[in-house]
């Protein structure tokens, strides 16, 4: 016991720095301890916050639901650029080029900025279009609109802290990231009631509070990593020399993340659909939806911490000649991703209910919750490899792999799926969280079958 818990210490402090060479399983749980308490915090934060929304009311969780479904898609461009620097900086640090990672970060933020400052501005002029089209009610609308314009004119701290935690990751200064999290994600706790409720010296703002507690705690963190980055506290050090343009770079993370952004956004187009779909059935299934999503994410985001490791070691070994090392270190993360979320699939499944009535009260809140929670994790078990691989193909840099699955397994499968069951055949919303079960099932056995042909050990990047 005493053992593992000196590991443990060594992993949180992110002393460790070599995973291309010893022992596989060290190196999975040094990377993976901290890339878990990374999601770990941002899952428990998505659970605290909505818990806080939903006491504002229905039409505050709509909204929320709603802005997220949309910013879904700025998420999946800052996520797939957030891949292709991940693989680049990984791939450099397995080659021992130190300076060269620390280019391509300065580029991938380059990127970032003047992406995040386009949909910033346009997410705020037009902030209550955007969840008229989504099907929001007047009511919601009038409700939720300054949540909606200050989550999307704060777009940029979000970009940035995804991307810059990804730069660490790849590095493997996993700890840094995880410190990131975890800093900004506290401030944001703190902040949501005093500002949603009014405690203490903090004004009543409702809904809107949220929102400026986010951008807050946010942008407090992309402070912390940066200067982690430019005062040489982590692996990556930017310093002034590489502070330039570099176009051969950035066409080539471009290139790179285009199939990681493609990824995303086929996944997050799905998602909008289904709250699409989850909208037809009125403001109380969709917010039984929303908090079962949200307890789901409490879960797959540790897990996600064991597919970012798994990334981290792909992208690191090809980098240092080892393909084969590289592919064992996925089999055994899958496997223990496997074990993690199975026995998270049984607790739900068990006590869906009760976990449901913490949040809301209301009948069919709470019967549309547990139908979600109780379907979508009898697929645990499928998700874990799925999550896994696909995120090994983007650490090799294989970003197009993954796309093809989605577009196959969320465009051609699940939306269809769900139209088919949940409306057309009438169904309910249970028909939609059965196509959510069957794709996402169906899409783990597909990236298996394709990771086993090992093309992806070819990737240059």
């Amino acid at each position: 016991m005493t053992k593992y818990f000196r590991l443990f210490l060594i992993a949180v402090k992110g002393e460790e720095k070599e995973f291309t060479t010893g022992s596989i399983r060290r190196a999975i749980f040094m990377l993976s301890i901290p890339m878990i308490l990374e999601m770990a915090m941002e899952s428990l934060f998505a659970v605290v916050d909505i818990f806080f929304v939903s006491k504002v009311g229905v039409n505050a969780v709509a909204t929320v639901g709603l802005t997220e479904a949309v910013l879904t898609i700025v998420y999946s461009i800052a996520i797939g650029l957030s891949m292709a620097v991940t693989a680049m900086v990984a791939r450099r640090i397995g080659e021992q080029d130190a300076d060269a990672a620390a280019v391509a970060a300065v580029q991938s933020i380059i990127i970032a900025v003047a992406f995040s400052v386009a949909i910033s501005l346009a997410g705020f002029i037009f902030a209550e279009d955007i969840l008229r089209l989504m099907g929001a009610s007047e009511a919601v609308v009038q409700d939720g609109k300054w949540y909606t314009k200050i989550i999307f004119a704060s777009n940029i701290v979000i970009t940035l802290i995804f991307l810059l935690n990804a730069i660490f990751r790849g590095a493997g200064d996993a700890a840094i990231a995880m410190r990131t999290l975890w800093l900004s994600n506290i401030l944001n706790i703190i902040l949501d009631p005093c500002l949603i409720f009014g405690l203490g010296p903090f004004p009543e703002m409702g809904l809107t509070g949220a929102a400026i507690a986010t951008t807050i705690g946010r942008g407090t963190g992309v402070l912390f990593q940066l200067y982690h980055l430019f005062a040489g506290k982590s692996i990556v050090y930017i310093t002034k020399k590489h502070l330039v343009v570099v176009k051969k770079i950035i066409i080539r993370l471009i290139n790179v993340s285009i199939g990681g952004v493609g990824q995303f956004i086929l996944a997050s187009s799905s998602w909008i659909f289904m709250m699409k779909f989850m909208s037809s059935f009125g403001e109380e299934a969709l917010a039984g939806y929303t908090i079962s999503i949200r307890l789901l994410v409490f879960t797959i985001l540790p897990a996600w911490g064991m597919a970012n490791a798994a990334a981290t070691l792909v992208g690191q070994n090809l980098g240092a000649k080892q393909p084969q090392r590289a592919e064992q270190s996925v089999w055994k993360t899958a496997h223990y991703t496997m074990l993690f979320m199975l026995t998270v699939a049984v607790i739900y499944f068990v006590f869906a209910k009760e976990l449901m009535q913490f949040f809301n009260d209301d009948p069919e809140v709470v019967r549309n919750g547990v139908l979600s929670l109780r379907i979508i994790c009898s697929g645990y078990i499928f998700f874990a490899y799925g999550m896994v691989i696909g995120q090994s193909f983007n650490g090799a840099g294989d970003t197009y792999t993954p796309t093809l699955l989605n577009f196959i397994c969320f465009w051609l499968m699940q939306i269809p799926l769900a139209y088919l069951m949940g409306i057309h055949w009438e169904i309910g919303a249970s028909g939609i969280f059965w196509a959510i079960f069957i794709s996402e099932s169906i899409l783990a056995i597909f990236a298996v079958i394709l990771f086993r042909r090992g093309k992806w050990k070819l990737k240059q990047i």
